[in-house]
């Protein structure tokens, strides 16, 4: 809960009609020094329609003062309310949830100068379009697996077979179980309770 200070009553909910995708850059892992260019082990997490698809989620509130800094903390992604249904009562309430953006929303937002700095200098032309494989950044989809894990394990299951990859077929599960050590990797110590579930 690192990011959100001030949050108040977390709770589970459901999502229908988006599906979690691992599939895009993110500056701030090279900004971190724990992406891996070399491996392609640079991809966060977002969602993107899809009809058939639901999966948990976790619900809060933050006070109105702190939106400013989660749009900047989140600055790739299109940020839109969506319906969300809260697990413990049923009823649906409205959420704010980071979906694919675009290069072109990102620089219109942000400007050239921004998009070129934080991706163009370290050799990424597109945040939206990477051609070919593109894997989770280790440091943080262990830091998901651990922070789902406190939850039960029904959303463990839930993430790790309802979350994919970059090509929407092969799962979390799938990809952990190809042999990588990913949950013995160690943040950074200065990072460590960031990126610790």
């Amino acid at each position: 809960m690192g990011s959100f200070p001030s949050l108040t009553n977390f709770r589970l909910g459901k999502l229908r009609g988006w599906k979690r995708v691992f599939s895009h850059p993110a500056a701030i892992f090279f900004e971190r020094k724990i992406a891996r260019l070399n491996t392609m082990e640079i991809a966060s997490l977002s969602i993107e329609p899809c009809k058939d698809s639901e999966f948990y989620v976790s619900l809060f509130e933050i006070p109105s003062s702190e939106i400013p800094a989660f749009y900047d903390r989140e600055e790739e992604f299109q940020i839109q309310p969506l319906p969300v249904r809260e697990l413990l009562t049923g009823n649906t309430v409205t959420a704010l949830a980071c979906t694919r953006g675009s290069d072109r929303l990102f620089i219109e937002r942000w400007g050239e100068e921004r998009f070129n700095k934080k991706y163009r200098e370290i050799g990424i032309d597109t945040i939206w379009n990477v051609k070919g494989p593109i894997y989770p950044c280790r440091v943080y989809l262990r830091h998901c697996v651990l922070a789902v894990q406190k939850q039960g394990k029904d959303v463990l299951d839930d993430f790790l077979d309802n979350t994919f990859l970059y090509d929407r077929k092969t799962t979390v599960r799938q990809h952990l179980a190809s042999g990588s050590d990913i949950l013995a990797e160690k943040p950074p110590p200065s990072l460590s309770n960031r990126y610790n579930g």
